[in-house]
């Protein structure tokens, strides 16, 4: 009787014991070893810009097999529509009302662009979990002397651009490995960016002998092979193909890259054979990535991501045209913009035996879930209070167990421009321009992908539960308040907004 007891007792514990706690590998069916996990980001390349997403013009052999091998997404989201606050929600898991960095910053101001001590990452919580860890590419969320450098922010090893307008320069003089300078032969005229240097200094390479993209490449082969034996993270966060907007206002064409391959004598302009070209030369470096892991015999336990930060770039500042090969898919906009040609991105994930071949998912994800996803699939605890949700029942194929967002949610400022967006359901868009105080916006995603018709005056139901969610997904920040900005007279002393 006793012994029976006991056996009923034991059993209450282990299955509360169940019901609270973190899911473990055991219970999602996530068999060890953890995987090692690569994420591949592009940078400014659009939903349509590569060929298993519709592209006819660019050749992408190895992204498109990387889809074949894996599973495609038709529905996913970047996190911002620009580039640092979208690295922030990829990196932290939260959304762009609550994370960290929701803008670009002037460097009087750069510190608002930059993460903090209390920020947790991605890096820090694979760290945590015996994972070696490594940035390789563009940080963009700390600049040397700041809490949000990737040293500080849980990677092992760091090495190319901190800040996102060094990473114009595809011919730099000089990268950042780790905390130090690595000088490079290359020579480069400089050039202010926006008014007396606000945004810091760009420049035109006058002499172009070492192509960063390659040495940023043998840095993350490097560490691949030095991480073999261990679970690792690789985030590849490379710059092609945004373009040298320094380049393009100057010269016309921002589009840089060592030669111009296949596309040499396309009857194409000059700066669209560019963009061309880089495009082509990304995935050559993905297929030398998957290359390496096929022949270090980690193929089948690692997860490869791919994707890009957000939507494509327009040709007043990139010198290409990226209209010419329908970047943007079937969507409207570009980067900057909430329709979904800003923010609606590629994303692939292959994981060989545990991601069906060839499949196709329409589930409605964003960058912040990358956070949830990688913690289960680590067989860790995530940090408590985001806004992410974990993809490992999709790639796993548990489709029916897969949770989702009642809406995603975007932030944008940048200069005087400061708006909101909102997906609810997966099919209602909302848009509102809060600088002009404008109406909101309303689109039926799913009768108008290209979202020309607002349907806001047919629906005031949905846009009812639209301002809600945009009033409460929104937590007030001192550095990016949704407001007019002051003056820059003022912005320049005004110190506590940096803080």
């Amino acid at each position: 009787m006793r012994l029976q007891l006991f056996i009923a007792l034991l059993c209450a514990v282990v299955g509360q014991t169940l019901l609270s706690g973190p899911a473990s590998a055991a219970q999602t069916g996530v068999s060890a070893p953890r995987p090692n996990i690569v994420f591949i980001l592009a940078d400014d390349l659009g939903y349509g810009d590569v060929g298993c997403f519709g592209q006819k013009e660019i050749q992408t052999p190895n992204i498109d097999r990387l889809a074949s091998e894996g599973m495609k997404f038709t529905h996913f989201y970047s996190g911002a529509s620009v580039c640092a606050p979208s690295r922030c929600v990829l990196m932290t898991g939260k959304h762009g009302g609550r994370c960290r960095v929701r803008g670009n910053a002037p460097t009087t101001q750069r510190l608002k662009q930059s993460l903090t001590r209390d920020d947790v990452t991605v890096a820090a919580l694979l760290k945590k979990a015996g994972y070696a860890t490594a940035l390789v590419g563009k940080w963009g969320l700390g600049d040397a002397d700041t809490p949000g450098h990737p040293l500080a922010q849980g990677f092992d090893f760091f090495f190319g651009y901190l800040d996102q307008v060094d990473a114009h320069v595809y011919y730099p003089e000089w990268l950042w490995r780790n905390r130090e300078k690595v000088k490079l032969p290359n020579e480069v005229r400089p050039i202010p960016v926006g008014k007396d240097g606000a945004w810091g200094t760009s420049g035109i390479a006058t002499k172009k002998v070492v192509y960063s993209p390659k040495l940023m490449l043998d840095e993350a082969l490097a560490f691949i092979e030095r991480s073999k034996s261990q679970p690792f993270f690789l985030y590849f966060a490379t710059t092609i193909p945004h373009a040298n907007n320094e380049a393009a206002k100057e010269l016309g064409n921002g589009a840089e890259v060592p030669d111009l391959g296949i596309y040499k004598d396309k009857p194409w302009p000059a700066p669209e054979k560019g963009y061309a070209a880089m495009i082509s030369y990304l995935d050559a470096q993905v297929g030398v990535i998957l290359k390496r892991l096929k022949q270090l015999g980690l193929d089948d336990n690692t997860l490869v991501i791919f994707t890009s930060d957000n939507g494509p770039e327009f040709k007043e500042t990139a010198g290409y045209d990226t209209t010419f090969f329908k970047s943007s898919g079937p969507y409207r906009g570009f980067k900057r913009d909430h329709t979904d040609g800003g923010i609606h991105v590629p994303f692939i994930a292959r994981w060989l035996g545990k991601t069906k071949p060839g499949s196709v998912s329409g589930h409605v994800g964003y960058f912040g879930d990358f956070m949830a996803t990688v913690a289960e699939l680590a067989d860790v605890t995530p940090p408590a209070g985001l806004d992410s949700i974990s993809l490992a029942p999709t790639l796993l194929g548990r489709a029916g167990e897969q949770k989702r967002h009642d809406f995603l949610y975007w932030e944008y400022h940048g200069g005087n421009a400061s708006s909101q967006a909102a997906l609810l359901d997966g099919r209602w868009k909302a848009l509102r321009d809060v600088r002009r105080s404008a109406p909101l916006e309303l689109y039926d995603l799913r009768a108008d992908v290209a979202e020309e018709h607002d349907v806001a005056a047919a629906h005031p139901d949905i846009v009812a539960k639209a301002k809600a969610c945009l009033k409460t997904a929104h937590e007030d920040s001192p550095n990016w308040p949704l407001r007019e900005p002051p003056p820059a007279k003022k912005r320049g002393g005004n110190n506590s907004a940096t803080k």
